[in-house]
């Protein structure tokens, strides 16, 4: 994405049925497992299953006992009364899905008491037809998967709000007897509205879709529905449809005597995104038909589609091979009766076999084969037409992560995402802000020292920038910056947070997109500065060592630090120990490696002189840079060894090497290198000083002219 800064457009339906439809599948997804072995349940042990057992199936054995079994209570109470559970629980953690799931056994039980009834009517009218009673086939059971989505999150987002209008009016100690009684009494209220209203409305639309979808198939129009979904899954909007109706009437049938549902194949056949990727495959061109066939392995074994996305965005008009293959499997499926017994997710080949029902293995491998040929064929032809490149890969990457509202988790296996930040989840104030990087030592406490100031300047001195390694990230950081190729990694430990991906972090444009972020959450933010002053570093316990620096530097001015020349200034924060952090003896102005390889074992060298670190350190430093690198920009470079290698250190310490003519690093022009090895957090203060240094044109050309180790000791020890 090409910025952070926060815009607020008019309502978009496409937007509002997106966020919809992530609702919906925050709620469905994390109870698939239980889904799954309800279809387990199924295959085996119902009465058309591999090995029928009645009172594990629910049906009537050969002795004429009916029994209850564990199939139908599974999809008829569990499965709805789980999803209700997680609905409540994303809107008001633990009270809100205690409420949720008491309010959708209303919903349950109203439903139950409609089918029975419309049943005493219906079985009343066959038998005034002159129909024998024994055959009247009775309504089955309305499940309600679209109930629990409903009246969970609705009960949950009531019940907080009502916690707000008195939770600052209960008397001390009467806090829990409050909480109880009001939960309690709010749940068997919505139960209520649940039974005799919901419940009812629920039913109606069920029907509706049912007769809707039963139409199709009657008609022979089923295959049309791909015209629907395969747009709607490149624009992100198939969540709704999946989620909210095609999946609810797809266990509805399930549950039926067939015990499948080809509703459960529309959406998560991989068949014609395949095709889509093996066409690129062969006749795309550059970085698409570079990336394509590990696109196509991870669409179709792993079952992420959204990473064919991209393809069909660079050429729209591909989006005709996607609704050609999606007919064509949904027809062979039409064909040869198949289904699956539960969704399958991800929709990868392995999880579609999984759920198959027994007589569909065949049928069900023909449609996907099917539907990859169609659009195979399709796309080929189309991808001869119009420009004969295929496009930016990279924007595409881009546009299909700004139409889904955040960073794609398989983005990056296209080797053309943009990295930049986003605001997945986190909408409140900016107040505690980490530069993340592999060891925590170097590149992040440079970058977090440059932010601060900028900060610092734009008057918000409540806001803590500090850094830390990725590994040590916990998921209550407000924003979070990395390096592109640490991203998905920082991504992954904190979901909740901002993400902006940099290229480097010394001077990188992004910094000052971040502060007007935090311009625009303070106009909403609430008053939580205290807190965050007193925010701790999460190892002592105590205010953080970056904190204490922010607010003594509030003039975007650098802290004095001692060196082997100087001694501390008065008032310094330093520690003694950052005294010889960078010695004469570790600066070299001539430096003679012509490699950044060679420049590392150069820097390395200087530490390991310097008794600073062992041998192991400087292997460790290359590493390190062959995961990620270390360069700075401004003509900076900052070697450093992985978060592993700290056993290496023996102090802290950090060299210095001048280059006469530039290094090539990366594709980067490097004259200076500045080699760091952290012990504790003593070297933090002159990391700060560097990093001031290299931030000022004219400080970078003073070290350009400097004559002597003292010289540029002395740079690095002045104020900014």
């Amino acid at each position: 994405m090409s910025t952070t800064t926060e815009t607020r457009p008019g309502f978009s339906p496409r937007v509002a049925l997106q966020k919809v439809g992530t609702s919906l599948s925050n709620m469905v997804m994390p109870n698939i497992p239980a889904l799954i072995a309800w279809g387990i349940f199924t295959a085996f042990f119902i009465e058309k299953g591999f090995t029928p057992v009645a009172s594990l199936g629910g049906f009537t054995d050969a002795e004429g006992v009916a029994h209850t079994g564990i199939v139908g209570p599974m999809i008829h109470y569990l499965l709805p009364l789980l999803i209700a559970n997680t609905g409540g629980r994303m809107v008001y953690e633990a009270r809100g899905a205690v409420v949720g799931v008491i309010a959708t056994m209303g919903v349950i039980a109203g439903s139950d008491s409609l089918i029975a009834q419309e049943n005493v009517r219906l079985l009343a009218q066959w038998v005034a037809d002159g129909n024998d009673p024994a055959k009247y086939e009775a309504l089955g059971q309305v499940h309600m998967f679209i109930g629990a989505m409903i009246m969970a999150p609705l009960a949950a987002w009531l019940m907080k709000k009502l916690d707000q209008l008195w939770q600052e009016r209960i008397p001390a100690g009467f806090e829990m007897l409050v909480n109880m009684f009001s939960a309690g009494i709010f749940g068997f209220v919505m139960a209520i509205v649940g039974f005799f209203g919901l419940a009812r409305l629920v039913n109606g639309l069920m029907t509706l879709l049912s007769a809707g979808v039963e139409g199709l198939i009657h008609l022979g129009l089923l295959p049309l529905v791909s015209i629907l979904i395969e747009p709607a899954k490149v624009f992100f909007l198939n969540n709704a449809i999946n989620h909210g109706v095609l999946t609810p009437l797809g266990l509805s049938e399930a549950a039926g005597p067939t015990g499948k549902s080809i509703l459960f194949l529309l959406e998560a056949n991989p068949g014609p995104g395949l095709g889509i990727l093996l066409a690129f495959s062969i006749f795309g061109r550059g970085a698409a038909k570079a990336s394509a066939p590990g696109a196509a392995l991870i669409q179709f074994v792993g079952g992420i589609h959204e990473i064919y996305f991209p393809y069909v965005l660079m050429k729209p008009i591909l989006i005709l091979a996607a609704i050609g293959g999606g007919m064509t499997g949904v027809f062979l499926n039409v064909l040869f009766d198949t289904g699956l017994r539960a969704p399958a997710a991800p929709g990868s080949i392995i999880a579609i076999l999984g759920n198959a029902a027994p007589d569909s293995y065949v049928g069900i491998i023909i449609s996907v084969a099917g539907a990859a040929a169609v659009s195979f064929v399709l796309a080929a032809l189309l991808m001869r037409i119009g420009k004969k490149d295929d496009g930016d890969l990279a924007a595409a990457t881009a546009k299909m992560e700004e139409m889904k509202g955040k960073k794609s988790s398989v983005a990056g296996a296209l080797g053309g995402s943009a990295a930049g930040g986003s605001a997945d989840t986190h909408t409140g104030p900016i107040r505690r802000i980490v530069f993340a990087c592999d060891a925590g030592m170097g590149s992040s406490a440079m970058g977090a020292t440059v932010l601060r100031k900028k900060v610092r300047a734009a008057g918000f001195d409540d806001v803590e920038v500090t850094n830390k390694a990725i590994s040590n990230l916990s998921d209550d950081w407000d924003l979070i910056v990395t390096q592109k190729e640490l991203a998905d990694r920082a991504a992954q430990r904190t979901p909740s947070a901002v993400h902006v991906a940099v290229d480097q972090f010394m001077n990188s444009p992004r910094y000052d997109e971040v502060v007007e972020l935090i311009r625009e959450r303070a106009d909403g933010g609430g008053t939580e500065d205290a807190s965050i002053a007193e925010a701790t570093d999460g190892r002592t316990g105590t205010p953080s060592q970056s904190q204490s620096q922010s607010q003594s530097q509030s003039q975007s001015q650098a802290a004095p630090v001692a060196v082997e020349t100087s001694a501390p200034a008065a008032g310094s924060t330093d520690a003694p120990e950052a005294a010889g952090v960078m010695t004469t003896g570790s600066i070299d102005l001539h430096g003679r490696a012509t490699t950044a390889d060679s420049a590392i074992d150069e820097a390395g060298d200087l530490l390991v002189r310097a008794s600073a670190v062992d041998r192991a350190y400087v292997a460790a430093m290359h590493e390190r840079e062959s995961s990620v690198s270390t360069f700075m920009g401004n003509g900076l470079a900052i070697p450093h060894g992985t978060n592993a290698a700290k056993s290496a250190i023996v102090r802290s310490g950090m060299s210095f090497v001048r280059y006469d003519e530039p290094i090539d690093w990366n594709g980067n022009p490097v004259r200076f290198v500045v080699g760091i090895a952290g012990r504790g957090d003593e070297h933090l203060a002159l990391l700060q000083n560097v990093a001031m240094t290299f931030s000022n044109p004219a400080q970078v050309e003073r070290l350009e002219q400097a004559g002597s180790a003292d010289e540029i000791l002395a740079i690095f020890d002045e104020k900014e």
